[in-house]
């Protein structure tokens, strides 16, 4: 029960990492608020996580569109009045398509940039602003990707989205460093979620997983222990990191089925 108490906003919390953050936050003794475009789910996945825990209050949906200002603003408000007041935020949303940059279009690069990387700045700084209000210091934690730091063919945009996360990130760390309020973020490598599954065809399974030392894809609960311990107090000297997750993909510089000797 490391959270015991806390209250939480999850975004993009119908599905994938953001389900299973949300789940893990239960658990581990939150209340979560979960925001997502498609609140049907989120409600479904609400619904779910107060039948399994026993505890009908501990999490509501509502739909939000977290690129846009006023319906963060809504949301948030309603989320806070629910959860009375808010100790941390998850900013997981995100959104992916695949073009070459050469012929990527304005609306697609604008779509990807407003929900991958504007949404952590409208929703960061809500949050900001309601833990400072609060003076109890609070937790920050948002979604990134290897491909923050690695090229990833076709998807300039979202790569470009997660490096801007983490930039903002470490910024906004510096401001709130004497405040109580820790701003981390979490790089998952290769995971199953709805996002991904459609892209890992059986020659990108077979490639990832001779490309991964651990020889194996993620489960999105996995990243979700991520977001448990940054949400503890466990991590409460811990300000401005990544907490990669990724079956060792970016420290690995061997060459898959290559040997160096050959017998």
């Amino acid at each position: 029960m490391r959270l015991n108490g806390k209250r939480c906003i999850v975004t993009g919390g119908a599905s994938g990492i953001g389900a299973a953050i949300a789940a893990s936050f239960v658990a581990e003794g939150a209340a979560v608020a979960i925001l997502d475009i498609n609140h049907a789910k989120a409600e479904a996945v609400a619904k779910q996580l107060a039948e399994k825990s026993g505890r009908p209050d501990c999490a509501r949906a509502y739909a939000c569109d977290v690129g846009y200002a006023d319906q963060v603003d809504r949301a948030f408000s309603a989320a806070a009045g629910f959860l009375r007041g808010l100790d941390v935020l998850v900013n997981n949303t995100g959104i992916i398509s695949q073009s070459p940059i050469v012929s990527m279009e304005e609306k697609d690069w604008d779509r990807i940039i407003r929900t991958n990387l504007k949404s952590v700045f409208l929703c960061s700084k809500l949050a900001a602003n309601l833990m400072l209000k609060q003076g109890s210091g609070g937790r920050i934690i948002s979604i990134s990707s290897i491909h923050a730091v690695i090229s990833e063919p076709n998807c300039g945009h979202y790569t470009a989205a997660k490096g801007g996360l983490e930039a903002f990130s470490r910024t906004l760390a510096t401001e709130l460093a004497t405040k109580g309020i820790t701003v981390n973020f979490i790089r998952p490598g290769a995971t199953y979620t709805e996002l991904t599954i459609p892209m890992y065809t059986d020659s990108v399974v077979k490639a990832l997983e001779m490309r991964v030392p651990m020889r194996k894809i993620a489960q999105a609960s996995w990243i979700a222990a991520g977001a448990v311990f940054l949400a503890s107090d466990e991590s409460q000297y811990m300000t401005g990191q990544d907490l990669t997750i990724d079956g060792g993909f970016l420290m690995d510089g061997s060459l898959p089925g290559a040997a160096y000797w050959e017998k």
